[in-house]
């Protein structure tokens, strides 16, 4: 099946004069199911829509190539958040995107969801006009802006859309397709679940059994009782976002009402078994291939998903508010079947990249309650202790990549995907946990503690960092078992809510002595949508409304950073600030728990080579695969 038309040329030479549908979208086109463009194609494409595809538009010809679409135009910015794809957590501009041709930055706007959708309007008026993706999904409501520093009302009224689509939106696309093309109005599809839609105030009529939000006006003050709203508004968001008991949810915005339907379903296996086998190329468009390909196809290319959804829902990840807590996965034979289709690719090379999902380890509904009541609204299932619901099985995962690993023409099958250690160390048969050091690791297993204070921690929403530290030994036995040489590669986080400089510090004592030195740490990144983020902007948990301590000024951020990297010479003089703030002088020294020298020891050894050419010679880690 070939890629479905870009230009006006290939949608003639497929006999059609007007598209039923034409998504427009921030990233180049890339026909893989791990793109989420790609899906809804593909998907529309199978109940026999035409659909046509304009993949990061610049000028109105590009919005017009088309035509008018028959039934609505569909936009989303692509498979990550534009302000994310152009931004870091410093809020300085990337130099590169992954999404886009030659992986050069600057092809999709700021905010694209909205830029796109208001040329839309304005070059073709009335017409439907939908929005969905992660982008509009962690935007739905009131949402604070870290790039702004102050709360933006719901996208849907910022982009002038019809509809917004949150989630994973495969159902919900070919509801809201079958009823537009039965002669439906948009403004008519009030009840499709996964959808959020915009209402005047005058013209709302009482839904029964909805919870009301603050209101915009009430959450966009930036003072305390403003703050508070904001708080209270996140913990209703998240309390509801549930597809078995989530209740409809709505927001004032002025003279508008922002109306969120309950989440839809998870797909079942059977649904999630057909979106995958759909025809698929596999590759980016070829028209690309001159402008030296997209870059982001090369981590997917070989990699398999096996599942949605995650119950380990940290605070700081979206995933959950995306897809739900609620697991979804595929059958064995589905994957097994894409498997196949990968080894029969001319490039490939006998390996399999990843096995994984959100969380690659999660392949069924944690306890019972979960198929009867959905999750639980009141906690969490994995902190700050495992609930004693849980069930805890890798056995089905586990004959999964069995199977993998006895196709011909595999030679290895890694999982490269995030393993939740908590899960893993809880599993008191450790098959899984063997055969995963011994087949299924290409040298390093990333994981993600974040942070090794369980103050900080409780903030994330992870584990106590005993429960790593367990996980850790327990690794490195069955590693050193089985005659390998393999290493843990730990995710940490600075500047987190909850972390303060003294925290920062215990961190970089936990990566010295563990002879660690990351050439990445991740600064935590205040994106919409999640929990953590609530906490960044107003000070408070919104779960108990109880002060948290936010890490907020560029000063006080670059310490926590530099202080995970502390044996960088560039870090020097930014290390020693942070120690004599929070009174560790002593860590300047010599001692082993020392994280620097002090200034006379450099003096010492200067022996004719610059002061920074000495400093590095001084600080230069051991050699350490690690």
């Amino acid at each position: 099946m070939p890629f479905l038309p870009i230009t006006k040329k290939e949608m003639i030479e497929r006999g059609w004069t007007q598209a039923d549908f034409i998504i427009v979208t921030g990233d180049a086109y890339v026909d893989h199911p791990s793109f989420g463009t790609a899906i809804i194609s593909r998907v529309l494409e199978a109940e026999g829509f035409k659909v046509c595809i304009i993949p990061q538009p610049e000028c109105d010809a590009d919005y017009m190539r088309f035509g008018a679409p028959r039934l609505a135009f569909l936009v989303n910015s692509g498979n990550i958040d534009s302000m994310v794809a152009h931004y870091t957590a410093a809020k300085r501009r990337r130099s590169d995107d992954a999404y886009t041709p030659g992986g050069k930055a600057g092809a999709r706007p700021d905010r694209a969801v909205t830029v796109y959708s208001q040329k839309l309007r304005s070059l073709f008026g009335d017409l439907p006009i939908a929005i969905g993706g992660i982008e509009a999904s962690l935007r739905r409501f009131a949402h604070y802006d870290y790039w702004d520093d102050a709360v933006r009302p719901s996208v849907l009224l910022e982009s002038g859309a019809d509809l917004l689509m949150y989630g994973m939106g495969e159902r919900h696309i070919v509801e809201i397709a079958r009823r537009l093309d039965s002669g439906e109005k948009i403004s008519e599809l009030t009840n499709v679940k996964g959808t959020c839609y915009k209402i005047k105030s005058r013209d709302y009529k009482f839904i029964e059994g909805a919870c009301e939000c603050p209101s915009y006006e009430l959450v966009k003050v930036p003072d305390e009782n403003g703050k508070k709203q904001y708080a209270i508004s996140c913990r209703i968001q998240q309390t509801e976002h549930n597809s078995v008991n989530g209740r409809t949810v709505i927001q004032k915005h002025g003279d508008y009402i922002i109306v969120q339907n309950p989440p839809d379903a998870p797909l079942s296996t059977q649904e999630m078994d057909r979106v995958y086998a759909l025809p698929f190329m596999r590759d980016f468009h070829p028209s690309y291939k001159a402008l030296g390909g997209v870059p982001a196809i090369e981590e997917v290319k070989f990699s398999i998903v096996h599942n949605r959804g995650c119950f380990g829902a940290c605070n700081f990840c979206a995933l959950a508010y995306h897809q739900g807590r609620q697991i979804s996965v595929r059958s064995h034979e589905s994957v097994i079947e894409e498997a196949k289709k990968i080894t029969a690719m001319p490039d490939f090379k006998g390996y399999i990249h990843d096995v994984g999902g959100p969380t690659a380890n999660f392949r069924a509904p944690l306890c019972d309650k979960q198929t009867k009541d959905g999750v639980c609204r009141d906690k969490k299932c994995l902190s700050p202790q495992m609930c004693p619901a849980v069930k805890v099985s890798h056995a089905d995962y586990l004959r999964l990549l069995r199977e993998l690993r006895a196709l011909p023409k595999i030679k290895k099958v890694f999982i490269r995907s995030g393993i939740r250690f908590d899960y893993l160390a809880a599993d008191k048969d450790e098959e899984f946990f063997k055969e995963l050091v011994t087949h299924h690791i290409s040298g390093q297993l990333k994981v993600a503690p974040e942070h090794c204070s369980d103050n900080v921690l409780k903030y994330m929403g992870k584990p106590s960092f005993g429960v790593y530290k367990k996980f850790e030994k327990r690794f490195y036995e069955l590693t050193k078992a089985a005659g390998k040489k393999q290493y843990l590669v730990p995710y940490l986080m600075s500047s987190h809510p909850g972390s303060t400089l003294n925290d920062a510090i215990e961190l970089a004592l936990f990566l010295k002595r563990n002879k660690l030195h990351p050439e990445q740490v991740q600064d935590f990144y205040p994106t919409p949508g999640t929990v953590s983020t609530c906490m960044f902007y107003t000070g408070l948990n919104p779960f108990t409304l109880k002060p948290v301590y936010v890490p907020k000024t560029a000063e006080e951020k670059a310490l926590q950073r530099a202080l995970l990297q502390y044996f960088k010479p560039e870090n020097r003089k930014t290390v020693l600030s942070a120690l004599k703030k929070a009174g560790r002088t002593d860590l300047i020294g010599s001692g082993k728990d020392c994280l620097i020298y002090p200034d006379k020891n450099i003096a010492k050894v200067k022996t004719g080579n610059s002061a920074k050419k000495t400093i590095r010679n001084i600080h230069k880690p051991k050699k350490n695969k690690n």
